[in-house]
């Protein structure tokens, strides 16, 4: 499937090229265009991944093919929503993630065998942890651009015809993405307890550690807007902070053992 990379790559620079000319242009960039090319990038992206991920030996999970696939669910995300996404100032970062995701699977091709072909359920736990990640990884980059926002209408860089989003709009939705990610990452550690043997050993402990701090930083998030309101910059640490701890639970030891020990 190498061959299919190259126009992968190239569908991934012409809708970045399509989506940034125009992102500050009052009418926007032209979405139908957009949206169709993405998504044939992000076909071909996931016809590269089944063929990286599904080898003869196993499911081949190594750290550049787990990375592109989670870049791969945040770029169909944002792909589907395009057409009527109200806030698409990241969609130039998604799709430049996306490229260098396809790229990655080139350049780092270690290799990380695993079987779930008898054990369905644990492979149920690994796609919601994943989608889980992927929704809060996509609120992370809607927190960059809230404090980017922010921080123009306390300096007053914003005029009133400015073409960057509302912040109340990018605020909403970044609530959204949280809520979707903080139930998947519900059902994930719910799921881990239900079908892992030893969710906190095997090596897993700290995954699961990391992963269940996460959970109560995104909780007390939630609480702490519906009770009383969280300020701006609170709501950007909040996000910022579960986002580094499921960083490091899905991806600090697999980092060690597989770019710097090999």
């Amino acid at each position: 499937m190498e061959f299919l990379s190259i126009p992968a790559i190239l569908g991934y620079v012409v809708v970045l090229s399509l989506v940034a000319s125009r992102l500050l242009h009052p009418d926007g960039p032209d979405r139908v265009k957009s949206t169709i090319v993405a998504g044939v990038a992000v076909a071909l992206h996931g016809l590269v991944l089944t063929d990286a991920i599904f080898v003869q030996q196993g499911q081949n999970f190594s750290l550049t093919n787990t990375s592109s696939l989670l870049i791969w669910l945040i770029t169909l995300s944002v792909t589907v929503m395009l057409p009527r996404l109200k806030v698409i100032i990241i969609a130039p970062a998604v799709y430049s993630l996306a490229a260098l995701s396809v790229a990655g699977l080139w350049l780092l091709p270690p290799e990380y065998i695993t079987n779930f072909e008898t054990k369905p359920a644990v492979w149920s736990h690994v796609l919601i942890s994943l989608l889980a990640y992927a929704v809060l990884l996509l609120a992370a980059l809607y927190a960059l651009q809230l404090q980017s926002i922010n921080r123009k209408l306390k300096d007053r860089q914003l005029m009133l015809n400015s073409p960057m989003p509302p912040l109340l709009t990018v605020e909403k939705q970044l609530y959204h993405f949280i809520w979707i990610g903080f139930t998947l990452l519900t059902v994930a550690l719910l799921t881990g307890w239900g079908f892992l043997d030893n969710f906190l050993g095997d090596g897993r402990g700290h995954k699961a550690i990391l992963s269940m701090l996460a959970w109560l930083v995104y909780a007390a998030m939630l609480a702490q807007h519906h009770l009383r309101g969280v300020r701006v910059r609170t709501a950007v640490g909040y996000t910022f902070t579960g986002a580094g701890l499921l960083t490091l639970a899905y991806f600090g030891s697999r980092v060690v053992k597989e770019l710097i020990l090999t």
